[in-house]
């Protein structure tokens, strides 16, 4: 018994090592992010920071799948399947929404506000967003 149980214990053959790394911060007009995992074709994590009034273009995603938790502050959350059918909701610390491939959203920031998001990462995944709407002149484009 004591080898299967220290042979549980033993690594896999060659790990690839261990990555320590400061996180990415992108300004961005309406606060910053904190992009503190990328993993190619697996995953993204972030932090967001929002400034209050401040507001997330109005937007979806080709392919890229989100989930976002609120960490501090309050948020009006606005989501649906078309612009003319969104359903909003506020947003306090621990309230989640997963956002599927093509759903629209919006958070807006009633307070100062900071929330995590986990996504996937195909390829090109930075540039996957569609801006309908953005008061500050990026409708249209993928651009931070």
């Amino acid at each position: 018994m004591a080898t299967v149980q220290n042979a549980s214990r033993r690594a896999p053959s060659a790990p690839r090592p261990a990555e320590i790394y400061p996180a990415a911060r992108q300004e961005k007009p309406w606060g910053y992010e904190l992009i503190f995992a990328s993993v190619s074709d697996k995953y993204a994590g972030k932090v967001i920071h929002v400034n209050a009034g401040h507001a997330l273009s109005l937007q979806y995603h080709r392919e890229k799948e989100e989930t976002i938790s609120v960490l501090d502050g309050e948020a009006m959350v606005e989501y649906g399947p078309a612009a003319d059918q969104l359903t909003e909701r506020r947003f306090r610390p621990g309230d989640t929404i997963h956002l599927p491939p093509g759903v629209l959203h919006r958070i807006r920031a009633i307070s100062d506000l900071t929330f995590a998001e986990a996504s996937t990462a195909s390829p090109g995944w930075r540039e996957d967003v569609v801006r309908l709407e953005d008061k500050y002149g990026r409708s249209g484009t993928s651009a931070p």
